[in-house]
């Protein structure tokens, strides 16, 4: 996650259910984005920690299966999207840049990595670049539609 701190910004929000306090405390700015490092400092918002999936009564953070993505095939972009399933509610499709992503791989290394299974895409859908909006973030809607397209669920609600 990415947490601001600095002379140009702002103190605070304040909370109507604790007035004349502010938020956040001690001046960090919790943004909501999930964002990754390059070896050269670059920052990449890779998505928002608010995105869930319901998963049998379960909510996933999409943001933190990214995360898990990412550590794997970091050279690659990468978008969580939650999907209708008729048994659970929602499953969790992967859409990636990864040409060699597999879910067995993905499986093991979520596993050695403490991951709760559902955090764990079954679903891989391989693209040549992941949706973008004009302002360069990840169009999830868009990827969500693509998943849905392409595992043939036949919705887009």
């Amino acid at each position: 996650r990415l947490w601001l701190d600095g002379p140009n910004m702002m103190m605070g929000y304040m909370s109507a259910d604790r007035p004349g306090e502010l938020q956040p405390l001690e001046g960090w700015h919790d943004t909501g984005d999930i964002v990754s490092i390059d070896r050269e400092g670059f920052i990449t918002i890779r998505g928002r920690a608010k995105r869930f999936a319901k998963i049998a009564g379960e909510m996933v953070s999409l943001g933190a299966v990214e995360m898990l993505v990412q550590s794997l095939w970091p050279e690659e972009r990468h978008a969580a999207v939650a999907v209708p399933d008729k048994r659970r509610g929602e499953r969790i499709v992967l859409v990636t840049t990864a040409d060699d992503a597999n879910a067995e791989e993905l499986r093991q290394f979520g596993k050695k990595a403490g991951a709760a299974e559902l955090m764990v895409p079954n679903d891989i859908i391989k693209v040549e670049d992941i949706p973008v909006l004009g302002s360069g973030k990840t169009d999830y809607v868009s990827a969500r539609k693509l998943a849905i397209d392409r595992l043939g669920l036949g919705v887009a609600a």
